[in-house]
């Protein structure tokens, strides 16, 4: 599969609950490498995502349509793009795929006047930093940031101004 073969289709192009249900289903497979535990990867896919917020995830598919990757995000009132979640599936790992889903995420959050975009991980993880580093994000430590003795790391890039 090459790059250019794969399409990103919004969530609000699928259906929301079937979509929800096939991604939690291959949890394990998307997250597999993950420092999360299977509670805390299952936590990530509120509900909320797919059928509220919707407009703002997006679906990778290949040209067989099989699912490659995904992306969560939302943008908050103070127009902070946040990404709440991003899994490429390991079959195809290292192609892009995470990179082109957050470029889709941060022009839909941009065109609604976001100012930056974020990303929490662990601290430590490599594939998050390396990511970040792809998207041109940049680390910052965030001591007790998922409460006390739970650091993390928020990855921020900004975003041009909206033009009107």
């Amino acid at each position: 599969m090459t790059e250019d073969r794969l399409r990103l289709v919004g969530f609000e192009e699928l259906s929301a609950g079937a979509l929800l249900g096939r991604l939690l289903a291959r949890r394990a497979e998307f997250w597999a490498g993950s420092a999360l535990d299977d509670a805390s990867i299952t936590g990530l896919h509120d509900p909320v995502f797919f059928h509220q917020l919707g407009g703002f995830g997006a679906l990778a598919l290949t040209a067989d349509d099989e699912d490659a990757g995904y992306l969560l995000g939302v943008v908050s009132a103070d127009r902070l793009g946040v990404v709440q979640a991003v899994a490429v599936h390991p079959d195809h790992r290292g192609r892009g795929i995470a990179v082109r889903l957050l470029g889709r995420f941060a022009g839909l959050a941009g065109g609604v006047g976001a100012r930056v975009v974020q990303g929490v991980a662990l601290p430590g993880d490599p594939a998050a930093a390396v990511l970040a580093a792809r998207f041109g994000a940049h680390a910052a430590p965030s001591p007790g940031h998922a409460g006390p003795g739970a650091d993390r790391v928020v990855f921020t890039r900004a975003l041009p101004p909206h033009q009107a």
